[in-house]
């Protein structure tokens, strides 16, 4: 495993933290005092327009796409450490640099998936950055943590499909610029059970589709919102089914890995911040006549927090480079790993931040509180912690299964007889 730094990734890295420092994190409170002042928490402000403007012209738009001509074309390990510091500001720079998800995974899908004329009508305004899409496919209706669990009816009519059944938690599903869907659903429920599912494209305003219901995260309402939606008797053509009737689920699985690791990218930035922020604390606050950056309790979480960034960032390379050198199905075992890893070690950190900062913490002052609520909710997006442990253990127990026992299994590694 090689982890050195390329000099196009050194290149890009210098100056995404020159935009970061110049733009980004300044357009925070810009940004936040515009939503506000609209009275409507999902309200685009016009500071992101002028970001993404500034982002294009520094060549730091679609970062993540792996496909040369669509973005730069870096490779999983080059774009790691640029997710890593989007993620200091999880709210702003990845949609200022078009590298916010769901997107990132749609434009993906309709790349490799799409039609000519999905990629004219939605991939290219996508990657312009003008319009938003949404993923449908988790449900509250079932535990949509096992995929085949998805319910929502896509019965065959004459010409095409009508969905019907309710989706939630879509990201971006309150975004002003929404347009078009990726919907998961049921077109094939006597198949094998991996082949029951498709995938269908769906406009936005398509007649009978209608958003319920903003759901707030920990009481947050995030600006592109995670919205509850309902299909009712909506017509999709033949034609915007994606791959073919049954692909459901294989789209499924090459959409969320790259997704996943993206996630964990940026959930290291998050603990990275949240370290600073800790620092900065410390040195700056005195509790009964001493400094907080004096007390050994507090010393103690500054080293664990940077132990632990620093084993997270490694295992996300490790699964970021097997990607690259055998592909994303042999990198399973690293994928699910990291999403275990990064956002609970993240969690820990940005919590521990929050006792540093005491009272301010927990308000909006900070971006600490906001850090808690999406990366506790990351430990249930994408799959849950239990998912990815299960595929740990599977993969693990599948070299031994058949072998028997070794007499001296317990002795060789420290166990008793």
């Amino acid at each position: 495993m090689d982890f050195r730094e390329t000099d196009r990734a050194r290149d890009y890295r210098e100056r995404l933290e020159a935009f970061m420092d110049e733009c980004v994190y300044p357009a925070e409170a810009t940004i936040a005092e515009q939503v506000r002042a609209s009275g409507d928490p999902h309200h685009h402000p016009a500071a992101m327009e002028e970001l993404k403007a500034e982002a294009k012209a520094r060549g730091l738009w679609n970062l993540f796409h792996p496909h040369p001509g669509r973005g730069p074309g870096l490779t999983n390990a080059e774009y790691a450490p640029l997710a890593e510091i989007m993620g200091r500001s999880p709210h702003v720079a990845p949609e200022a640099c078009n590298c916010n998800a769901p997107d990132t995974g749609n434009m993906e899908v309709l790349e490799l998936y799409g039609t000519d004329e999905h990629r004219e009508r939605w991939l290219e305004p996508l990657l312009a950055g003008e319009i938003r899409s949404a993923f449908c496919m988790t449900e509250p209706g079932v535990a949509s943590s096992d995929a085949t669990n998805v319910a929502m009816r896509m019965d065959r009519v004459d010409g095409g499909w009508r969905l019907n059944g309710r989706k939630w938690f879509t990201s971006n599903g309150m975004h002003p610029n929404l347009r078009v869907l990726i919907v998961m659903g049921k077109t094939s429920p006597d198949a094998e059970t991996h082949r029951q599912q498709s995938m269908l494209v769906v406009p936005a305003d398509a007649p009978g589709v209608t958003v319920v219901r903003d759901l707030p995260v920990f009481g947050f309402h995030d600006r592109e919102g995670h919205a509850e939606v309902l299909f009712d008797d909506v017509f999709v053509p033949d034609s915007d089914v994606l791959r073919g009737e049954g692909e459901g689920f294989r789209i499924a699985q090459d959409r969320l890995g790259p997704g996943r690791i993206h996630h964990c990218m940026r959930a290291i930035g998050m603990a990275e911040r949240a370290l600073e922020l800790t620092c900065r604390r410390a040195l700056e606050r005195s509790t009964f006549g001493k400094a907080l950056a004096d007390r050994d309790n507090v010393r103690d979480r500054i080293a664990r927090a940077r132990i632990d960034i620093e084993m997270a960032r490694l295992l996300t390379l490790k699964a970021a480079w097997l990607m690259d050198e055998a592909g994303n199905k042999a990198a399973r075992q690293e994928i699910a790993a990291i999403k275990v890893a990064a956002p609970t070690v993240a969690l820990r950190i940005v919590d521990e931040a929050i006792q540093i900062h005491g009272g301010e913490g927990v308000t909006d002052d900070v971006p600490l509180a906001h850090f808690w609520a999406g990366l506790r909710a990351l430990r249930l997006a994408d799959g849950p912690d239990e998912v990815h442990l299960m595929t740990i253990a599977r993969g693990e127990l599948r070299r031994y299964r058949g072998r028997g026992t070794p007499v001296n299994a317990g002795t060789e590694r420290g166990g008793s007889r």
